[in-house]
């Protein structure tokens, strides 16, 4: 008998890279995940630094 097939947990994951919807491997290998590259990251960081980015803030209540 032959080696039973490799785990599916062993076969890394490719997601979508968030900056530029490239493919990215989402795995200890890659040190950028979930980006594609450091400069996907590096970008993503700039527009987050630059408040590019903002999370929305809740009207503040009447009350307060």
């Amino acid at each position: 008998m032959g080696k039973p097939d490799t785990p599916a947990a062993a076969k890394p994951r490719v997601v979508r890279c968030p900056a530029c919807g490239g493919e990215s491997i989402y795995a200890a290998s890659n040190p950028f995940r979930p980006f594609c590259s450091e400069r996907c990251k590096n970008m993503d960081f700039g527009a987050w630094a630059s408040e590019s980015f903002r999370v929305p803030e809740k009207p503040p209540r009447e009350e307060d």
